[in-house]
């Protein structure tokens, strides 16, 4: 079987499994929420979404939890598309969070996000919440089944998980529990990029090649943004650089690329031997155990 043959089966199949398990969140849930923050994997799974209950609308709307330290032109990727799909996009903000005495600032808000979320599942009733996570990211996530459960308090432990043989998902749970559903679990970052080649997905241009103002800290290039600045001891410079993941602005890293179009960013990542999150992500720097430990707070 050619290369280009075997790639399209492979991205269908994946692309199958991910429709079903949608639909079986779908079928089985009162009220799902799909988290969608405007980055290239919940595009994805955005897309997958509408094409599962096409050419009827969604039936379930969109979350996103917003630091309030976002990439500008990831909000503004988020707030288009959803409009266009004619999607109900709800935000849940950590600034009401602090604000309101729940939690306390901090320089980088990529953990406080888990108060912010587990506060608009209970406050919108979700039950079953889709969120964009793959095995192949990191350590924790690895050991995530596809329907994750979750008790009332958000939390998650690893080793009371529920079997998936023969693709059969158990989605039981009790009033103020609800599960989060990973329909990407079996993709990985090249599968992610082959795809959005295939289908011709548009993503924000965060993601390709572009000139931007950067500096290093602790082996990582970091963009200088409103949330970020460098360090006396640390000279900025203006590199072409273009961003593997998007998240918090203050402490995600970008990547020396030249690839400007989804093909040529499939050739980079093809040739990487670094997870997305091992090379820009800081805040999972912190330990071994650290997404670990943020997950079973109720974590992403």
């Amino acid at each position: 079987m050619a290369a280009s043959t075997y790639q399209l089966t492979h991205l269908r199949a994946l692309e199958a499994e991910a429709v079903h398990i949608i639909r079986e969140v779908a079928a089985t849930f009162e009220r799902p929420v799909l988290l969608f923050s405007g980055g290239k994997d919940s595009v994805v799974m955005l897309h997958l979404a509408t094409r599962a209950f096409w050419p009827a609308p969604l039936p379930f709307g969109v979350l996103h939890v917003d630091t309030g330290h976002n990439f500008t032109e990831v909000l503004e990727f988020r707030d288009r598309t959803t409009a266009e799909l004619g999607v109900r996009l709800t935000v849940a903000k950590v600034q009401d969070d602090i604000d309101a005495g729940r939690i306390a600032d901090e320089p980088s808000r990529n953990r406080l996000q888990t108060t912010t979320l587990l506060r608009a599942i209970a406050e919108n009733r979700y039950d079953a919440v889709f969120g964009g996570a793959r095995r192949d990211e990191e350590k924790a996530r690895a050991k995530e089944r596809v329907f994750s459960f979750r008790d009332e308090f958000g939390q998650w432990d690893p080793r009371n998980q529920r079997p998936e043989l023969w693709n059969l998902y158990n989605g039981r749970h009790r009033r103020g529990e609800h599960i989060r559903v990973f329909p990407l679990s079996n993709w990985t970052e090249l599968d992610i990029w082959q795809y959005i080649a295939d289908e011709q997905l548009e993503l924000p241009p965060l993601y390709y090649a572009h000139r931007r103002t950067i500096f290093q800290r602790d082996g990582m290039l970091l963009a200088v943004n409103p949330y970020l600045s460098p360090n006396p001891d640390e000279q900025p410079c203006e590199a072409l650089v273009r961003f593997r993941t998007v998240g918090d602005a203050t402490c995600t890293g970008c990547v020396a690329s030249t690839a400007a179009t989804p093909e040529a960013v499939v050739a980079e990542v093809a040739a990487s031997r670094v997870t997305e999150r091992g090379a820009t992500r800081a805040d999972d720097r912190i330990s071994e155990a650290g997404m670990e430990d943020r997950k079973r707070e109720g974590y992403f």
